[in-house]
């Protein structure tokens, strides 16, 4: 899941090669005219949201979207072009409270002929806005050409996110403020007090987000999902999630099975009911001490450019004693362990951020520190970018708290994380703290979806072995889930989110998938993208890989 403050950004210039058989036409079984397309809602013995969402979505095709350039504070420049569609505050009371959607949209390049209708993009979070997405189309994305003459490139923002009747657990420039506690715990007292912290976060959210609170769950996203669907116009849907993108998919494909046109998994949360969330959590901060010992690898393999350490030891030694000057005396008074971690966890996420981070700490290393407190560091200033990582993190913890049930008792925390920590300490007491709002949530928690569906066309999963962010077994489960979906796995390799990466073997699969829905005969395996190149630029980190 793309959680914290780190976002992608593009990596790989070498394909790689397939290992295994080409590509053969979708059995008729899965052909889009011939399966029943009934909600699977109706499992539920046609539930109140059922009904709900079903009278959303006639009542969006009736009005549909009044497209128009974007407004102005947006950032959002023509062609690409703005509208809302309209979804219940509670799917139960469908002609009750309303909240709106915003939706933004570049169109197909090819011909009438060509079009196949609308591709829906969520990139993660949860709390992430997709409304980037569609500049793909005028930005002449390469890895998206072929896919632009088919479909209009659509984005929008989730319930709770951004331009969607946006919640908030705490006043967005506290909030920032820097230099936060070491997460790694000292003693008792220190645990208190970032529980302390949790339970004052977890108030702030019911006491700042009303009524919608409550309804920040991935099964309402979902039917949002296929509202916005029924508004462009589409019979079914053609999606492309990455990361918590995964879940909100697979959630659809339980409720919506039959609307389900193109669906690409890209870097799989596990959905097993068992897992989501707290469990999923804790696997990834087993998954992410393993990338990031990737990571000290590649580092110490250009010491000659870095000069940070010469082997992955060294330069543990020099990342801990940079976490205790850090401790000791916050760097530019603003830069303490907290804040370090919320830099560097970057790399393990992303490849393309293994040389700006490097590259950073480089500097430091060499008397210069304005790089590192420019990326690491808080930038008060930035009131819209403060609010906008707020508002992220605050519908983060609400659709994780409100989506499953979590472990009430102290006790059980304390003791998994203390013991992960043992071996993984690179992220995992920091993840407790992001999490224990859900141990002390104030609102009630339902029991995580079941998924196992059927769709109407096979689904795409597309996975990557050393993903920190989303362990590889998160995409095998959901594969077992999902009847008749086809694994991709890039071997070798641990980037999030690698649809966006240059890597032959995988982009032609989506390709073929998108344009004719044709899949392997088999799983696939592929051979990793492109290795990193070391950089000399100690240029900021946040330019440099958006990193904030």
């Amino acid at each position: 899941m793309n959680r914290r403050k780190a976002a992608a950004a593009a990596a790989g210039t070498i394909a790689a090669g397939a290992l295994t058989a080409g590509l053969i036409a979708v059995p008729s079984a899965f052909a889009d005219g011939g399966t029943d397309s009934r909600d699977a809602s109706a499992k539920r013995a046609g539930s109140a949201e059922a009904r709900g969402v079903q009278k959303a979505a006639a009542r969006a095709a009736r009005a549909g979207i009044d497209w128009k350039d974007c407004p102005a504070d947006w950032n959002i420049k023509a062609p690409v072009q703005c509208g809302w569609v309209t979804v219940p505050l509670d799917y139960a009371k469908p002609g009750g409270k309303t909240i709106k959607i915003a939706v933004d949209r570049a169109r197909s390049t090819g011909g009438k002929d060509e079009r196949q209708g609308s591709l829906v993009y969520n990139p993660g979070g949860p709390g992430g806005s997709g409304m980037a997405f569609p500049k793909r189309i005028p930005d002449k994305n390469p890895l998206w050409a072929k896919a632009a003459t088919a479909y209009d490139f659509v984005g929008f923002d989730p319930r709770g996110v951004g331009h969607s009747a946006p919640i908030s657990c705490a006043d967005p420039q506290e909030w920032v403020k820097a230099p936060k506690a070491d997460p790694v715990p000292d003693s008792e007292a220190d645990k208190k007090a970032q529980r302390k912290l949790a339970k004052e976060y977890a108030d702030g959210c019911k006491e700042r987000s009303g009524a919608l609170l409550a309804q920040m769950t991935t099964p309402n996203a979902a039917r949002d999902l296929d509202v916005i669907r029924a508004a462009l116009g589409d019979k079914k849907l053609n999606f492309l999630g990455v990361s918590y993108g995964t879940y909100m998919g697979a959630v659809y494909a339980e409720l919506f099975p039959g609307h389900v046109r193109r669906m690409i998994t890209d870097s799989v949360v596990n959905p097993s009911p068992k897992k989501i969330w707290y469990d999923v959590n804790l696997d990834q901060d087993i998954a992410f001490q393993t990338r990031w010992e990737d990571w000290k690898k590649w580092v110490a393999e250009h010491d000659d450019v870095y000069g940070i350490g010469a082997t992955p030891d060294k330069i543990e030694a020099k990342w801990r004693e940079l976490r205790a000057t850090a401790k000791k005396d916050p760097i530019g008074g603003v830069v303490g362990p907290s804040e370090l971690l919320n830099f560097f966890q970057s790399a393990p996420y992303y490849d393309s951020a293994w040389a700006s981070v490097a590259s950073v700490w480089s500097a430091y290393l060499k008397g210069d520190e304005k790089p590192l407190i420019e990326s690491a560091g808080p930038d008060m200033s930035d009131v819209a970018g403060n609010k906008s990582s707020e508002n992220s993190n605050a519908v983060y913890t609400a659709v994780e708290c409100n989506d499953a049930q979590w472990p009430r008792d102290w006790k059980t925390w304390d003791r998994d994380n203390t013991r992960l920590h043992e071996k993984y300490p690179f992220l995992t007491w920091s993840n407790a703290w992001m999490n224990y709002p859900c141990a002390v949530w104030p609102l009630k928690q339902h029991k995580a979806t079941d998924v196992r569906a059927k769709t109407a066309h096979p689904v795409l999963l597309i996975q990557a072995t050393r993903d920190a962010a989303t362990p590889y077994p998160g995409g095998v489960e959901l594969h077992k889930r999902l009847k008749g979906s086809r694994l991709i796995t890039e071997k070798d390799a641990g980037s999030h989110g690698i649809t966006n990466l240059k890597n032959d073997c995988i982009n032609k699969r989506v390709d073929a998938y998108l344009l004719k829905g044709t899949i392997d005969s088999k799983d696939i395996t592929c051979g990793p993208h492109a290795t990193p190149q070391p950089q000399k630029s100690t240029a900021r980190a946040k330019t440099v890989a958006g990193l904030k």
